[in-house]
């Protein structure tokens, strides 16, 4: 019975065999101290000093576990033999090995308990992702381990005699393990599909633990059509503590262009959270004195922070900063952000807000905001912001208990706003005169009110709200002087203020109509909601705030206010009595369900908000309607498409300048109203399967880079790229494929639609300002093949828009992406392979060309 075991004691080299034999004195181990169990035999040779095991053998001892189809324990020279049986003519019950964490799967294993040596034939272990198949191992204490014709890889798990899955691999001679660490070897080098390849080196380091480690980042080595030869993207990562990291990377190009990012992420659990980067390039294009060259720098610096709620529940302090050159997404040569270079605002902001619970509880905040044009390249910077806002006190409403009446929900609050808030142009940001129009000021706000009903039915409510404003200074202008041929003005640096009122009352209902057809139809009754409002809206004339003077020789004068500085306005001089009538309607059906199982008809939404809105100022001297607005939405193919209409109807007519004039429309033998906007709004959203598949997990991450920057959270203008450091946004994904059943006859897709239409007619010219339709593909044209596109055509334009292609290829342990750019100012072109594990993520190649921007 135990002829059958597969125990290896060939090992002939002597100095093998020398290297684990006991010490000459020892202490003898006792079978007391040794767990043991088999389903076949437990036999003691006290003859021979041997504890033999026999089919699903284990034996345990201290941190040591072993499993084998055999295992033969010498307990007089303390040593095990441990190796596969053979059943049915095949070789079964691999020993499985396992000490201080670190566990091996040979073929055979030969151990001594004293000296912790041991002898491994055919071992597959691994390291944190990185498998090691090894023909000879040797154990020399628990944080050496040699080995000997080494394979090494992370493509996959190791098993039997062969290696399944297995794409690649290093051919490892010879090395030295230092498990939880690193693998040092010597020669070496790579093999795909078990061919080799002439990527080698001499010797080698395979990272083999998935802690924070500093170490170099291996550059990328190309060429540009306008820059030359480069290295890019080479730097030194810093793991700085546990919660705190850093990342430097920079590009050099023989023509002098250079860049770099500093990059760094900290995370310190139940307080805080964030990640900060700056980027900076120094552009060179084409060489001195030929007629394309130009120079120019860019720079961004982005910083996203967040607060655990649950370090301090009564604050909170948050950072989102986009802040940079306003053509640093066109000009950057090292990412490709066209969701980002397609939008026009660059939005960064900084608050700390604080809540004293007490009642009545108040918060403030302390908000620095700033917004960027790229197009005009000006800057709004408030600097900062302060408000607090008081909560709602009833101060005849019960503590206990619900308000009821006019007089217990009287209520009110207290809103106060101060602001520095300065206007300038990049080139002026920062610079000795960025302060020379700033304008501060304070907005005190005490909104009064009360709601009740009357005759059951209706709903009223009522309001006061009293406005005071600080202004910085005031003006002041004086009558025109002869000898100045002007009217001079003063500012006087003194605090200013103007107070303003209005009042308030709407009385509004709801009622509906139903039209039923039968429980037996397939609609079974449609529901009609309607919600009509009138409201009263009385606002004050403060023409105390105003003031004329003389502005010529010839004696004609103008009228000013002395707070035309104020950052929140003017005080208002015209009287306005508005009068604001609105309707709104809700369509809906009880639909027969197709399923027979369920309880009750399906409710569906037909027409969802078609509300009608307009007001009627009663001061006006003309023109007292204001055009209706009319708006609606719909929700089609099961919540799949949404469709918003809205429009302006205006009740009167133009003259012959196309100017608006106090004549009805009617009148002028036109319709009751004349259509002066209108605009379409679709969305269309549909895939072969609602199920989250991988493509969309990887359409998130790509969309971070987005809208981390103020983009689109959508792929409708393509997805953004990051050249730098791709480890930084791929993490390791060595998961199975998801499986497709029936997949030859349903291949996984999804479309995205987007239609936009607006008309313009405000002036008679009845142009179509904007008609234009995007859509953005995926399809999955196997398990591994994925395929993308984003575009759109201008239909007024007549010519298409921005548009990417996508191609993404599986390799299993390696990933292959290619997008492109066919046409426009942004054409280009990006390659990448590369292994996907973050252990040997600089094992890539990387391809792209700049977009050709003349």
């Amino acid at each position: 019975m135990h002829a059958q075991s597969t125990v290896s004691t060939t090992i002939s080299k002597e100095t093998l065999m020398d290297s684990i034999a006991p010490p000459v004195e020892k202490k003898p181990l006792l079978l007391a101290k040794v767990k043991y169990t088999a389903k076949d035999c437990v036999q003691i040779d006290r003859k021979e000093n041997k504890l033999i095991l026999y089919n699903e053998a284990e034996l345990y001892y201290q941190d040591i576990e072993l499993r084998a189809g055999i295992i033969i324990l010498d307990y007089k020279t303390n040593e095990v033999n441990a190796g596969r049986i053979l059943m049915d003519s095949t070789l079964v019950q691999y020993p499985f090995f396992k000490q201080a964490g670190n566990e091996v799967n040979p073929d055979s294993i030969r151990f001594n308990f004293d000296t912790q040596k041991a002898l491994i034939w055919n071992s597959k272990s691994g390291q944190n992702g990185m498998d090691i198949f090894a023909a000879l191992t040797k154990k020399q204490n628990d944080s050496t381990y040699y080995i000997k014709d080494a394979r090494v890889s992370t493509a996959g798990k190791l098993v039997g005699d062969e290696e399944e899955g297995i794409d690649y691999y290093f051919k490892v001679r010879k090395g030295k393990i230092i498990p939880g660490g690193k693998i040092i070897s010597g020669l070496t080098n790579m093999f795909i599909a078990d061919v080799p390849t002439p990527v080698g080196l001499p010797f080698a380091y395979f990272p083999s633990s998935q802690t924070k480690e500093s170490g170099f980042i291996i550059p990328s080595i190309g060429e540009s059509n306008l820059r030359g030869f480069y290295v890019q993207n080479g730097g030194y990562y810093l793991a700085l503590s546990d919660y705190f990291d850093f990342t430097m990377i920079a590009d050099y190009y023989t023509n002098g262009s250079y860049g770099f990012r500093g990059d760094s992420q900290y995370n310190v659990r139940y307080k805080y959270r964030g990640k900060f980067s700056f980027r900076f390039e120094n552009l060179i294009n084409e060489a001195r004195g030929l007629p394309d060259y130009s120079k120019s720098t860019v720079f961004n610096v982005r910083w996203n922070h967040s607060k655990d709620p649950k370090s301090s529940p009564n604050s909170t302090f948050s950072a989102s900063v986009n802040f940079g050159s306003s053509d640093y997404y066109r000009q950057s040569v090292n990412q490709l952000n066209s969701p980002n270079f397609l939008n026009n605002n660059l939005s960064s902001s900084i608050s700390y807000s604080k809540t004293f619970p007490e009642y009545p509880r108040v918060n403030i905040s302390l908000t620095t905001a700033m917004s960027q044009n790229s197009q005009s390249k000006s800057v709004n910077l408030t600097l900062p912001t302060f408000q607090a806002n008081m909560e709602r006190i009833y101060p005849f409403a019960p503590k206990v208990g619900a308000k009821k009446g006019i007089f217990q929900n009287i209520n009110f609050q207290y809103t106060g706003r101060a602001e520095n808030r300065i206007i300038t142009t990049e080139e002026a940001l920062f610079g000795p005169n960025m302060f020379d129009n700033a304008k501060m000021g304070m907005k005190h706000s005490i909104p009064l009110s009360t709601n009740f009903k009357l005759f059951k039915y209706l709903s009223m409510s009522t309001s006061a709200n009293y406005d005071e404003v600080w202004t910085q200074n005031t003006v002041r202008f004086s009558d025109y002087d002869p000898e100045l041929g002007i009217a001079v003005k003063d500012t006087i640096n003194k605090i200013g203020t103007f107070r303003q009122y209005n009042l308030s009352a709407s009385l509004g209902t709801t009622f509906y109509g139903t039209f039923n057809f039968g429980e037996n139809k397939k609609i079974q009754s449609i529901r009609h909601t309607v919600r009509p409002s009138i409201s009263y809206t009385n606002k004050p004339s403060f023409e105390q705030y105003y003031d004329t003077y003389i502005v010529d020789a010839e004696g004609n004068t103008a009228e000013y206010t002395r707070y035309q500085n104020s950052l929140f306005g003017i005080p208002s001089k015209a009287l306005s009595n508005n009068m604001g009538i609105s309707v709104g309607n809700n369509f809906e059906a009880k639909v027969r369900d197709k399923d027979s199982t369920a309880t009750g008809p399906k409710k569906v939404i037909l027409l969802n908000n078609l509300n009608f809105s307009t007001s009627h100022n009663f001061a006006a001297d003309s023109l007292r309607w204001s055009p209706m607005r009319m708006s609606t939405g719909l929700s089609l193919l099961k919540g799949k498409m949404t469709v918003n209409f809205g429009g302006t109807l205006d009740p009167y007519t133009l003259n012959q300048d196309k100017v608006r004039i106090n004549k009805y429309h009617i009148t002028n033998g036109g319709g009751l109203f004349r259509l002066t906007s209108a605009n379409v709004n679709m969305n269309y959203s549909f895939s072969s399967t609602q199920i989250k598949g991988r493509e969309e997990e990887e359409n998130e991450r790509s969309q971070q880079e987005s809208t981390s920057s103020g983009g689109r959270e959508d792929d409708l203008f393509g997805r953004a790229e990051d050249f730098t450091d791709r480890r930084m946004e791929d993490p390791e994904d060595n998961d199975p494929l998801p499986t497709y059943p029936s997949y030859r006859s349903k291949i996984p897709w999804n479309l995205k639609l987007a239609y936009s239409l607006t008309y313009n007619n405000s002036r008679g010219q009845r142009d179509f300002s904007n008609n234009s339709l995007m859509f953005s593909g995926n399809i999955d044209l196997t398990p591994k093949w994925k395929v993308g596109v984003s575009s759109g055509y201008d239909f007024k334009g007549k010519g298409f828009t921005y548009t990417q292609l996508r191609f993404n290829r599986d390799l299993n342990s390696w990933r292959l992406n290619f997008s492109w750019v066919p046409f426009s100012d942004r054409a280009s072109w990006n390659f990448f392979i590369g292994i996907k594990s973050g252990l040997l993520s600089d094992i890539k190649y990387e391809k792209q060309s700049e977009p050709n921007r003349r």
